[in-house]
């Protein structure tokens, strides 16, 4: 196949632009700090990074954050002079943590405390400290919080080069920090201090504590350029919540899907935030705390994933990337735009905007599948339409689409997108009543004869695809986790999934790819094989486990019928979601596992990440195969017949805009046990 006559792309040694896309040059950025054991708690756009003890003592990243300012560095508890024990530090939320401590106190016999201190801090900005005593005795404790902040940048920060602590004034009940710009932050305490000492930052009170009484005191971050400023926003204070994502509940024979669906749903809600000049619209963050831009190809992976907790947050996305879509006339119109993000040790960069811009139609498309309503229809169609219109541009003679630029590469996952886009992209224009639908379909039709003849390698073993042609024609071959994109087809009418780029044959020689060790860590899918030359087990697209594309992987083995390479993957992740908590990182090392071992993190990934907590809302609903044909009010139930994770209950789901509760037994058997008026169940 030659495609082009240029060389083989790599990583370039310098500044390069292909079609407007600028292949960055420069650098890498210094080491990011890990915040794999740090406790964050995210209600964007403020966010709190503390350790397990509950001080924040200002080192690394720790602080109180608002839209990627620091606004508290430093919150150091002393009782009686000295700090408490720590004890205990954990998430009782997505936005919140509770810190334990204990003090002993001077009339204290034997070992055990008679004090115990319990924080409980928001990502709000409040923090309440309370302090319960079990002594035999009334007692009179001095009590000090020493703050400071240098209301630097995130960025800053992250850098090492936060800038040094700003002078604070008293001011009301707390402290004030001014720096140059007229930004400000305050803290204010509630009872007021007995004392408070700007030169040191301190705040002083002597609290009385009678046998088994309690005192607590409550401290608000504020943020603004005016002292009139409020606390930061909380959940509840005019945050998304409940309207764009639903209440879903898991229950069954393994207790840990309960538990990773609440914090999945807890964390997706913690991250939405609104478009600034259009604040009806939400859209996810990629991620806490490096990635909290504007809506990205992972938004709206993630809203995808997200669909049986309701449309909305799919249509939001959809009219926030809407409103980027480049305009014409030009090659690049209707394309969305999107950064250049790192695809492993052989491939150049390729673009998250073609990413979205293949993925925006049949995002649509199935939301419409799942209930979305016909005036959001109407409205997100003509952007649509212009994602088509760019991928007939794009595609070259051949009829592959070439990322990032038109010298390629041709890049296997990105046949796999352009595809699913025209498929679903033909029904979603035939259920409109808008031309075209047949001349996608045979496009699609060519695409995978063609991809088949040109992307798949014939050896002895049966076979694999090529992850990407060189222009010159040749293969990077490469197996990894992208895979798994061929099995995501889309969801089509009446509950059946749209074709395939492979024939069965091939689908079934992939399938026993992804379930070998090679691929298959014990933890989750590999970005690359292990026997393949390169192979990093921290690398992003190299060797660690990416958890959205492993539940794409069970998804898309399910629905092909491959239920022992899915559910090995299906137990690795959530063996892999207990170990962290529950709160799954976007990605984690790709060591292989052994007995008595847990996974190893990877010290630049977010966590919460958007489409992790999609991705365990995706595995858990994957159980039930549930296949929603809303326009023709029916809905479908494919579950896992080896059912896997024993019976399973899940309930609080959206299908038709109305809850949806399904019920799979240990035999595999799926009941529908609450749904829409007049919603039949189909075959």
């Amino acid at each position: 196949m030659a495609l082009s006559s240029a060389p083989a792309p790599g990583l370039p040694a310098g500044p390069a632009t292909l079609a407007g896309l600028t292949l960055p040059g420069a650098p890498r950025p210094s080491e990011l700090p890990s915040v794999h054991n740090a406790l964050i708690c995210v209600a964007l756009p403020a966010l709190v990074i503390c350790a397990d003890h509950g001080q924040l003592t200002g080192h690394g990243l720790e602080g109180v954050y608002l839209s990627g300012r620091r606004l508290l560095s430093r919150c150091v508890l002393r009782v009686a002079g000295r700090e408490p024990i720590a004890l205990q530090g954990r998430r009782s939320a997505a936005d919140r943590a509770v810190f334990l401590g204990a003090l002993r106190t001077a009339g204290d016999n034997g070992p055990d405390p008679g004090i115990t201190v319990e924080r409980s801090r928001g990502a709000d900005g409040t923090e309440r400290i309370t302090l319960r005593s079990s002594a035999a005795r009334p007692l009179r404790l001095p009590v000090e919080i020493a703050l400071g902040t240098d209301l630097a940048d995130l960025g800053a920060v992250a850098s090492g080069q936060p800038g040094p602590e700003i002078f604070p004034s008293v001011h009301g009940t707390g402290m004030r920090w001014t720096a140059d710009g007229g930004r400000y932050a305050a803290v204010t305490a509630d009872p007021p201090p007995m004392d408070a000492l700007a030169a040191a930052g301190l705040l002083r009170w002597e609290v009385e504590l009678a046998p088994g009484a309690t005192s607590t005191i409550e401290l608000r971050v504020r943020a603004d350029r005016t002292p009139r400023s409020a606390p930061l926003s909380a959940p509840g204070a005019g945050r998304p919540g409940g309207t764009v994502l639903a209440e879903a509940r898991a229950e069954g024979d393994d207790p840990r899907i309960g538990e990773l669906l609440r914090t999945s749903v807890d964390d997706l809600r913690a991250l939405l935030q609104r478009d600034p000049a259009h604040p009806a619209d939400v859209h996810l963050a990629a991620g806490v705390p490096w990635r909290c831009g504007p809506a990205t190809s992972e938004a709206l992976w993630a809203a995808r994933m997200a669909l049986p907790l309701g449309t909305r947050l799919t249509v939001t996305t959809l009219r926030t990337l809407a409103r980027t879509q480049i305009g014409g006339p030009g090659p690049a119109e209707g394309r969305i735009p999107g950064p250049l993000r790192d695809a492993g040790p052989y491939l150049p960069p390729r673009c998250t905007g073609i990413e979205a811009t293949l993925a925006f139609p049949a995002a649509l498309a199935e939301a419409r599948r799942w209930g979305l309503p016909e005036q959001d229809l109407e409205e997100l169609l003509p952007a649509a339409e212009r994602c088509l219109q760019w991928l007939r541009t794009a595609a070259d003679p051949h009829g592959f689409v070439p990322d990032p630029g038109p010298s390629g590469p041709w890049r296997a996952e990105t046949q796999a997108h352009a595809h699913r886009a025209a498929v679903l992209g033909a029904d979603l224009l035939d259920a409109c009543g808008r031309p075209g639908g047949d001349a996608w379909r045979e496009w699609a039709s060519s695409l995978r004869a063609r991809f088949r003849v040109e992307f798949w390698l014939d050896d002895r073993s049966g076979g694999r695809p090529a992850a990407a042609r060189a222009p010159g024609g040749g293969p990077w071959t490469q197996l990894g986790g992208w895979a798994a994109h061929l099995l995501d087809t889309g969801l089509l009418g009446g509950g059946r999934y749209a074709p395939g780029l492979l024939d069965r044959a091939e689908t079934e020689q992939l399938a026993r790819l992804l379930g070998t060790p090679a691929l298959d860590s014990g933890w989750g899918l590999r970005s690359l094989g292990a026997k393949e030359p390169g192979h990093n087990p921290f690398g992003h697209r190299a060797g660690a486990v990416r958890v959205h594309e492993t539940a794409v992987a069970v998804a898309g083995l399910s629905a092909a019928g491959y239920e022992r390479e899915a559910a090995s993957l299906l137990r690795g992740a959530l063996d892999a979601a207990e170990a962290f908590g529950h709160r799954l990182p976007e990605m984690y090392a790709g060591a292989q596992r052994t007995a008595g071992g847990v996974p190893v993190p990877h010290p630049a990934a977010c966590r919460p990440a958007a489409v992790a907590a999609a991705a365990g809302v995706h595995l858990l609903t994957t159980l039930a195969g549930i296949r929603p044909d809303a326009p023709r009010r029916t809905v479908a139930l494919h579950p896992v017949r080896s059912a896997p994770l024993g019976a399973v209950r899940l309930s609080g789901l959206r299908v038709a805009g109305e809850p949806f509760t399904v019920r799979v037994s240990r035999l595999g058997l799926g009941m529908v046990e609450e749904a829409a008026d007049g919603l039949q169940l189909g075959g």
